[in-house]
């Protein structure tokens, strides 16, 4: 999975903080924080040196930590990153949205690509166009298996296979949708007379207004 960085620049300096030098550094100079994993983060400084922060251990790799043996403007970057919502915590990984590119904070150990922000995330009940028709749909269910593992049975092929999904990922998760648009609720019962037609969560993209027609929905649901 390909993380992103944070963009290579200064942050904001709270204007009534009086800030030690270091802190202030932290925060004027250009850096750009790429999470690793496991705690570990890559800090590119105003300089293009490259230094690498064990944020849970207080550690870097810079000489005026492994000199001095101060908390370094690498490591205060790192701090500050996260606490603003810029970098992700130790235990996520920072990958960017499927449609759109915004970064996305994810679970080192249970994301599943392709990963989406959340105004493109679909859950059972939303609204997505199908990118080869233009036909709307309903979400019935949102699969973690991949196309490439889940039958067609009337066409004998898997659903990457399926004549109309090969420029699609193989191994993208599955999709379970009904035609025409119908109103189901989440985890709601799925009438016999709307067949489930299944397709590549890469196919599909969220309904531009979905978000403010699934909240109502949501609200209309829970009457």
């Amino acid at each position: 999975m390909k993380t992103t960085a944070s963009p290579k620049a200064p942050l904001p300096v709270p204007a009534t903080d009086h800030l030690e030098e270091r802190s202030l550094r932290a925060r004027t100079e250009p850096m750009s924080v790429l999470p690793l994993g496991d705690g570990l983060y890559e800090v590119e400084s105003a300089s293009d040196h490259s230094y690498l922060v064990d944020l849970e251990a207080g550690r870097c790799t810079c000489p005026d930590h492994v000199f001095r043996g101060v908390r370094c403007k690498h490591v205060r970057r790192v701090a500050i990153e996260i606490t603003e919502g810029r970098t992700p915590p130790p235990g996520q990984v920072g990958v960017a949205c499927h449609d759109c590119g915004e970064p996305v904070f994810v679970d080192e150990d249970d994301a599943i690509e392709p990963c989406y922000c959340h105004g493109h995330a679909i859950w059972p009940g939303n609204t997505v166009r199908d990118r080869e028709t233009g036909d709307l749909l309903t979400v019935v269910d949102v699969s973690t298996l991949r196309a490439d593992a889940v039958e067609i049975r009337e066409a004998d092929c898997t659903v990457a296979e399926y004549g109309t999904n090969e420029r699609y990922e193989p191994d993208v998760p599955v999709v379970g949708a009904v035609y025409p648009h119908a109103r189901v609720k989440p985890n709601g019962v799925v009438p016999r007379s709307l067949k489930v037609y299944t397709f590549p969560r890469t196919r599909l993209e969220k309904r531009p207004d979905g978000s403010r027609r699934d909240a109502r929905r949501s609200r209309s649901s829970a009457r």
